[in-house]
């Protein structure tokens, strides 16, 4: 496959020929850094490791150059650093036995301008190729900008496609922002209970991030439990660990409705809901 960065790269783990890779992915993570994937993806990770009749394929749309990084790590060039996260990166879909691992090598700043169309492109060559029953990206009401710009373009690049070939649902994940706030009837519950060792060898690959002081692995496995045992104040925990995700079907399936209109409308149905809360026990409904 061709894609508009000449760095961009497609690495196979197990050496199949790119078309028979890229026709078994069932579930399509799309991210935007090196490690996105494994924190927010994680439940289709663990829905295809070990699986015959389904396979994970992973879409990492950085470079990975303006990483903050500390101590040893402080001296790496912005060269140094992209290849190390481009190493590790592939490390993590050998490790979580990926069908493909796409790294498409964007600058931050190109991914976030809306101008350009080259990411939007890129994604629908990709998603078109695959045809995924399900897609995990970022969530609209992310505040890391790059993970915005990454999931606009993603659902662009799904609208492009016909209608009978568009994937069948859209997971939008938390990272920088939990999704806990949303209504719990609308919260898409992936129950990651048995996948420990699994997530831990995962997290561990990025060592760019962790040695710099950044424990992403701890605040990811701990963001999980939180979910799982904060979910429900009236009733024993059904998991261990949870993930929590907002439905983007319905942004792929009509492309009338409009991104910030939908994420709105969410954010309103919170603040009714605490605002209903609130009157009640005041004793002001």
């Amino acid at each position: 496959m061709r894609f508009h960065q000449p760095s961009a790269e497609t690495f196979i783990p197990d050496g199949l020929k790119i078309s028979e890779a890229l026709a078994r992915v069932t579930h399509l993570g799309i991210g935007a850094h090196q490690d996105d994937l494994e924190f927010m993806a994680f439940h289709g990770i663990l829905e295809c490791f070990k699986q015959n009749s389904k396979c994970f394929g992973g879409v990492t749309c950085s470079d990975g150059s303006g990483s903050p990084r500390g101590g040893a790590l402080s001296r790496l060039s912005d060269l140094e650093m992209k290849e190390r996260r481009r190493l590790e990166q592939n490390q993590a879909a050998i490790v979580g036995r990926y069908g493909v691992m796409i790294q498409l090598a964007y600058p931050s700043d190109m991914i976030k301008n809306p101008n350009k169309t080259f990411l939007k492109n890129d994604l629908f060559s990709i998603i078109d190729r695959t045809r995924p029953e399900v897609v995990y990206t970022h969530n609209p009401a992310d505040k890391h900008k790059t993970h915005i710009g990454v999931v606009i373009a993603t659902i662009e690049a799904i609208r492009g496609m016909s209608r009978k070939t568009r994937p069948g649902r859209v997971i939008g994940c938390e990272l920088w922002r939990d999704l806990d706030w949303m209504p719990d009837e609308e919260k898409i519950l992936m129950d990651v209970s048995g996948g420990a060792k699994l997530a831990g060898e995962l997290n561990s690959v990025f060592q760019t991030q962790i040695a710099s002081g950044k424990r992403y692995d701890i605040a990811t496995n701990g963001r999980r439990a939180a979910n799982a045992t904060f979910f429900d104040p009236n009733s024993m925990d059904a998991a261990r660990e949870v993930i929590i995700g907002m439905d983007l079907t319905p942004l792929v399936q009509d492309e009338t409705l409009n991104i910030v209109e939908f994420i709105s409308v969410l954010i309103g149905r919170f603040h009714n809901r605490v605002k209903s809360d609130l009157l009640m026990s005041l004793g002001q409904t």
